[in-house]
């Protein structure tokens, strides 16, 4: 499989992914994990301030994308779940923003 972080997500004839091909993107980000039909991870800060600095780098990505996750924002973490509504499933744009949300967990 070519790099996700490589790709851009695509718009164009959006196929849902199998289970099976789920869990192979799986192992292409980390510590998401499936739920019926999204992903999900919470990434965890030390305040607030620091949460919000995520957020704003998620929504930058998320933008340059146009692929845009569902976000559960509190004082000290982050909720993200992506799922693709227009198919209403998983596609491979969900891990290719899932891969680029991890890049920026330590920046």
């Amino acid at each position: 499989m070519e790099d996700l972080l490589k790709k851009h997500c695509s718009h164009d004839n959006i196929e849902p992914i199998k289970l099976g091909e789920a869990k192979y993107y799986l192992e292409n980000v980390t510590d998401w994990a499936i739920q019926g039909n999204k992903i999900t991870k919470r990434f965890n800060f030390k305040n607030f301030k620091e949460t919000i600095k995520f957020v704003d780098k998620v929504a930058k990505i998320a933008e340059q994308e146009n692929h845009h996750p569902y976000m559960e924002v509190a004082y000290n973490f982050v909720i993200i779940n992506l799922t693709t509504r227009s198919i209403q499933g998983l596609s491979e744009n969900d891990f290719i923003l899932a891969a680029k949300i991890d890049t920026i967990k330590n920046n």
